[in-house]
């Protein structure tokens, strides 16, 4: 019998490998019909669950909101769903008739799934959604201070999963959470993708495990405040987000920056919002406590105002907002301007917009290259100075950065997960969803003229000749044409292949 944790936790994983490789077989013969069915249901599921996973979540934890967990566990299932319905993530997803080439999806296999601490139950139901849409098996490995919450979000969706038709294993979760066990998760030869979502140094250890990989980068987002902005409205965005389950998502602000001549005015909005402007002296109370040995202490993540003051020995009302710390300049000697992800925020000024455009690149060049930037302005020439200038992939404007970056504010694809592209030492710039997950293969015709050329000019049949060769999109099991953000419309009438009972179908064509 193994005692060793280690031993346990790495058999675990070999075990629920193979039980999702064999998961992952029977799905890949699933129909866009059956997958989206089991989905429907796992969101309900979710939905329903969310409130009491978000209180296990900041039980085990031991920080963040639970109203804010509730709203984030919501918007990684319902609003999610909402975004992903309709895509087809089964058999043609994209079929260009001018040139005759088609997409053909196919599901990488066995997901290795990495979840934080910060965002513990949202993303494992993003990430087990995400899974299932595109046929993929999933086996999450939870962060050791969330291994209850996130193990009762597999538990509870992998059975709803199961009772509507998904295969045992499809979706499974390591209980005996060591280090060993998930590097064994993420290198075995049954693991076909990484989805890493934490730290720098597990996105790292994914990077070198020896397989694709979806790692994201840390954020130290900037939000610059320009003087043609509605600065009552800026500052409440900026405010809504801090206290957002304590700033925990990867997305929220961390410095504010404004112009000279509207300092004053910010702070005193900032004031009027009950944030706690910290004094020369509580600005050095508080940075050995935020942050340890040049990166984020912790300990003071996810917590409250009121506790992160007292634990640097200093008293706010229990009603602050966010720990502004007026901050001289940006780098090591100046470490409250690095990400902390908690409801504190360093806060500069520059004479100019331009300079503070430098600013902003300086705090991101500090640990959050390629991830997220806001710009409250009314100046359209600025935001689009500030879009082509700088190195972060998601530019918000006038937005609360915590839920624009995930897409619940703003129009970008509702993700957990937030790539930030070669700037941050990333495989993608995206906002990591079901697209990610899937292959897509391309099946092309030859072109009419070469094949001209090489039947020594003889004519080439075509589809209005009476070809067999596919022309419309592929039929659903009702009969009517899938429409899908990634599959146009087309006019009915055409027979392409359908994806059914592990094989395609080809329809026959409509007579004129």
């Amino acid at each position: 019998m193994l005692r060793d944790p280690d031993l346990i936790s790495i058999q675990e994983a070999r075990s629920l490998l193979e039980r999702a490789r064999q998961a992952a077989t029977e799905l890949k013969e699933f129909t866009q019909e059956q997958v989206d069915r089991i989905c429907a249901n796992v969101v309900q599921a979710a939905v329903s669950g969310a409130e009491e996973f978000a209180r296990l979540a900041v039980e085990e934890s031991g920080f963040g909101r639970v109203e804010s967990k509730t709203e984030k566990n919501l918007f990684a299932s319902r609003d999610l769903w909402a975004y992903m319905r309709d895509l087809r993530t089964v058999g043609v997803v994209r079929a260009d008739e001018a040139n005759r080439v088609y997409d053909i999806a196919e599901p990488y296999g066995v997901i290795a799934a990495i979840c934080p601490v910060t965002n513990p139950t949202s993303t494992a139901i993003f990430k087990i959604l995400c899974a299932i849409k595109t046929r993929n098996a999933v086996v999450l490995s939870p962060h050791p201070r969330a291994r209850r919450c996130i193990g009762a979000v597999a538990d509870r969706l992998g059975r709803v999963a199961r009772e509507s038709g998904a295969p045992a294993g499809a979706v499974g979760c390591l209980q005996n959470v060591t280090l060993e066990g998930t590097q064994e998760l993420m290198r075995h030869r049954l693991t076909d993708l990484i989805l890493a979502t934490g730290g720098s140094g597990l996105v790292r250890a994914a990077y070198s495990a020896g397989k694709p990989a979806y790692g994201v980068g840390p954020g130290n987002v900037p939000a610059f405040i320009e003087r043609t902005a509605d600065i009552r409205q800026a500052v409440r965005c900026i405010v809504e987000s801090q206290t957002f389950d304590y700033g925990t998502i990867c997305s929220s602000e961390q410095s504010l920056v404004c112009e000279d001549d509207i300092a004053e005015q910010v702070l005193a909005e900032l004031r009027a919002q009950k944030a706690w402007i910290l004094s020369p002296d509580e600005v050095a109370l508080l940075t050995p406590v935020a942050i340890k040995n040049h990166v984020m202490n912790p300990e003071v993540v996810g917590l409250a105002p009121v506790r992160i003051a007292r634990l640097a020995g200093f008293e706010v009302p229990e009603d602050t907002t966010i720990l502004v710390a007026p901050t001289a300049g940006v780098g090591p000697d100046f470490p409250l301007s690095r990400e902390i992800l908690a409801p504190i925020l360093s806060f500069f000024t520059a004479p100019d917009w331009k300079k503070a455009c430098d600013l902003c690149i300086d705090i991101l060049k500090l640990g959050g290259l390629g991830h997220t930037l806001v710009i409250h302005s009314n100046d359209e020439s600025i935001i689009w100075e500030f879009a082509f200038k700088k190195p972060a992939m998601r530019i918000l404007v006038n937005s609360p950065s915590s839920q624009g970056g995930v897409g619940y504010s703003t129009n970008l694809v509702p993700s957990m997960t937030l790539g930030c592209g070669s700037f941050g030492g990333n495989i993608t710039a995206d906002n990591i969803g079901p697209l990610n997950l899937i292959n897509l293969k391309r099946l092309a015709f030859v072109q009419p003229e070469f094949a001209r050329r090489l039947s020594g000019g003889a004519p080439v049949p075509s589809a209005a000749s009476g070809s067999s060769t596919p022309t419309a999109p592929p039929r659903s099991e009702s009969g009517s044409a899938p429409t899908g953000a990634i599959l146009p419309r087309f006019e009915a009438g055409g027979a392409l292949p359908v994806f059914r009972r592990g094989h395609f179908e080809i329809p026959q064509r409509r007579k004129p």
